[in-house]
Parts: structure tokens; sequence; C-alpha cells
């Protein structure tokens, strides 16, 4: 099994304890020791939850989070994502940048991205690709 990023989506799922995305975290986590997610995730995620005032699940990210390894946009990844959203822009299949930072970060720690978001990413040469959904 190689290491993974999770996107913003499969973490929301298993915060909802979607059974097939718990399984997987299991799964990998019995391989390795911690699930790496963004910087990315991290904002879209915090920002959601605080626009709703869920404490409750405010609390439950704030514990996955301190659980796990959440990976900072770096100079590397920047160079991936501009080279993403160069050649995503010259081929008219552009994506929302933040999907372009994740791309970038998974890419620039040689991570496969896992997502039920593949349409998107799919448009990404070089990025590989899971859906534990």
């Amino acid at each position: 099994m190689k290491p993974v990023l999770v996107d913003t989506d499969i973490i929301s799922f298993h915060l909802r304890n979607q059974p097939n995305v718990v399984k997987h975290f299991e799964e990998y986590l019995e391989e390795f020791e911690r699930i790496n997610f963004s910087i990315i995730s991290y904002y879209e995620i915090l920002s959601g939850l605080k626009y709703m005032d869920a404490r409750k699940q405010l609390a439950a990210f704030l514990e996955f989070v301190g659980l796990n390894s959440m990976l900072p946009i770096t100079k590397d990844s920047i160079e991936f994502s501009a080279d993403i959203y160069a050649n995503l822009r010259k081929k008219s299949e552009l994506i929302d940048d933040i999907d372009i930072l994740i791309a970038g970060i998974a890419l620039s720690n040689n991570l496969i991205l896992v997502t039920h978001n593949t349409t998107h990413f799919e448009r990404i040469v070089g990025l590989e690709l899971e859906d534990w959904c």
C-alpha cells in the first residue's frame, strides 16, 4: 500500500462515519501511523463548521487533526500546482484552484489522492487517485 493524501470530501465522510470510508481508514492505519491531509482541507472543513457553528463536529474534527498529519503548502507543491494550472488551462479543462493546490500537495509528496471527486482530479496528468466511498 502506498501513502495517501485524503481530500476534504473523504474527511467529511469519515467524520460522518460513512462505513466504506471508516473501513478504509482502519485498513490504512494498520500499515501507516497517520492519515495525511492538506492544510487546504483543514481550511475548507474548519471554515464550514465555524460558519454552521457546529461545535460538536468541530471538536471531532480538531481531534482528527491532532491524531493525523496536516501537510502544508510548500514552494515545491506550488510548482506542481502551477504546472497543473498551466496544463489544464491550455486544454480549457480548469478545475477549482483549491483542488489544484490539493493535487500539487499530493504530487509533491508522492502521495495517492483519495477523493470521491474523481471527475475533476482525473484531468491531472500523473496524479494517482483512489475513491474510498
